[in-house]
């Protein structure tokens, strides 16, 4: 007996197995059969519903003739392009994860998420050929097959790839456009996406997000916007972020049955004249990208009133540049915060703004987000509240379980660190007003942001210290009105190598390694005789962030 005054037997069969991500686009194809779903704007190739569908299936199809299964990963290294659209469709009918990678990453760092995860088949685009082939011979994982995809940079012949790679045209050939039988009953509870998050080391964290997960972060996107089936959305940023695929992305496009646009690379004229072309109705992106539109409305005066509104996340707005957004672009700027884990928790929509501007609002309707006490040695209990008066600061933890796994693959350790009695400890530091909206103060772990990654110096410096020629190593960093951030980093020469370590041997060292992607390379570099330490022997990053200010302002910096 499970306590039910009534029989909930077909209930939970019904809703474990029938309540999927899957069967809302299913839905989908039939009643929006011949609606446009995909629009490529650099191809001018546009896909309805029912189209979508049919090519989801061939991939499909493929992908089980190539092995892949339940709970096998399909891993993607690819820009915003329609065959991410396809994968993200066709993972889940031949029943694997779908896993994003960023196509940013080094290749030392692509060949350990390789082998971490294990993914059967790599999807990956023409412009990511050189990283992916140079990540296969780094890695000791060799999975069955790669499939080069959105070939539109000239032509290309299979015999121009290497062996064990083949053309996704080639690939999906001949195969059914119809429905793969299903060797498995789907459930809610299925790992369907896996995201990669920066951590402290080379390796990205792998977050697993599970079917219910998706269909509830597709309801939270149609709830806030709100979304609905008239709409064409656009993401600035790309995809494989769970903020990109899930702001406005694929999963509450699709669930919803409105229409998505593809924006390869982020060019603010193309953004805007793509607009008012497509009739785009949502814009996503981070703030960066929304001030780099607003500079080019401010000289074109494009008509842009097909836009119902601008999604950001990544960091706050200043007040004076949500106005100016709210003046050049539209009045419905929406900006939130939140995790990979647990996609955004708190909320500012419209009416919250510009007053709202510099805070992270509110938390979100099934959410709720707190600021706990900070320990030196410990987690603070949930309970352990800070007082909700705008001053005093301490760590923000998140309760979402409608949107989070709470869980990393592979990782127990970190699992077990991050997730506690139900919520996520962001390492995120803020304090909460007496009406709960928080603000963000900065980070426990001296996380970086720059375009909207999150980067972490211990990474980067260990790197670094590789050199012969480097004692020690300290990465911080400045402003800049591009990136948001630029990072800056302090070495130490090692003995005996004062005279021979320069900040051009350091700028070609780091450029070199295999392991720094391009965003994760220094800009600045400065030599130093010896960096400010703690009486425990750490690094005082907030001490040398200080010190990086003064001096980039004092010209004592070197940028490359």
């Amino acid at each position: 007996m499970n306590g039910r005054t009534y029989d909930d037997s077909m209930f939970r069969d019904s809703f474990e197995h029938g309540y999927t991500w899957l069967n809302g686009f299913l839905r989908n194809t039939r009643r929006f059969a011949e609606r446009p779903a995909l629009i490529d704007p650099e191809t001018t190739l546009r896909w309805s519903y029912r189209e979508l569908n049919e090519q989801a299936n061939a991939l499909a199809h493929a992908l089980i003739q190539s092995g892949v299964g339940q709970g096998d990963a399909v891993m993607l290294v690819m820009r915003n392009c329609p065959a991410f659209c396809v994968a993200y469709i066709a993972a889940r009918k031949a029943g694997a994860v779908f896993f994003p990678a960023n196509f940013r990453l080094s290749a030392g760092e692509l060949a350990l998420l390789m082998e971490h995860n294990k993914p059967k088949v790599v999807l990956y685009s023409q412009d990511a050929k050189e990283i992916v082939v140079r990540s296969q011979e780094l890695s000791s994982w060799n999975p069955v097959l790669f499939v080069m995809a959105d070939c539109i940079e000239g032509s290309l012949k299979e015999c121009d790839l290497p062996e064990g790679h083949v053309l996704y045209d080639t690939y999906v050939r001949g195969k059914p456009a119809c429905d793969p039988v299903l060797t498995f009953r789907p459930h809610i509870y299925d790992e369907v996406v896996r995201f990669c998050t920066s951590g402290t080391t080379s390796l990205p964290k792998s977050v697993p997000i599970n079917d219910i997960n998706e269909v509830l972060s597709a309801h939270d996107v149609i709830m806030q916007y709100p979304l609905n089936c008239n709409d064409v959305t656009m993401n600035m940023t790309p995809w494989f972020h769970r903020g990109g695929l899930h702001s406005g992305g694929l999963c509450p496009v699709f669930y919803v049955g409105a229409c998505v646009v593809v924006m390869r690379k982020f060019d603010p004229y193309k953004a805007l004249q793509w607009l008012t072309e497509y009739g785009i109705t949502f814009l996503m992106g981070a703030p960066t990208n929304v001030e780099m539109l607003c500079r080019v409305q401010e000289k074109e005066s494009l008509d842009l009133s097909s836009l119902r509104g601008i999604v950001t996340m990544g960091s706050a707005l200043l007040k004076d540049d949500c106005l100016r957004y709210m003046n050049v672009l539209t009045p419905n700027i929406f900006n939130g915060y939140g995790t990979t884990e647990t996609f955004w928790n708190s909320f500012l929509s419209p009416r919250d703004l510009p007053e709202g501007a510099g805070s992270a609002g509110k938390s979100c309707i099934d959410d709720e987000v707190r600021v706990v006490k900070l320990y030196p040695d410990k987690k603070a209990e949930p309970e352990e509240i800070v007082p909700r008066d705008g001053v005093s600061e301490g760590e923000i933890i998140i309760f979402s379980p409608e949107k989070t796994a709470y869980s990393y693959f592979g990782d127990k350790s970190l699992q077990k660190e991050k997730f506690y009695k139900g919520w996520i400890y962001t390492g995120d530091t803020g304090s909460w007003a007496q009406d709960f909206s928080m603000t963000i103060k900065g980070r426990k772990d001296d996380m970086i942001l720059v375009s909207g990654e999150c980067i972490y110096p211990l990474q980067i410096e260990e790197e670094i210290c590789k050199s012969d020629l480097v004692g020690d190593c300290l990465v911080t960093s400045v402003p800049d009105s591009a990136r948001g951030n630029v990072l800056v980093a302090y070495a130490v020469p090692a003995d005996g190598c004062k005279e021979t370590l320069s900040v051009d041997y350091l700028r070609d060292f780091t450029a070199k390694s295999n392991m720094l992607s391009s965003y994760k390379r220094p800009r600045y570099f400065c030599i130093v005789d010896s960096l400010p330490m703690t009486a425990t022997g750490k690094k005082k990053h907030a001490e040398m962030k200080a010190r990086a200010l003064e001096d980039l302002k004092n010209g004592l910096l070197k940028r490359f």
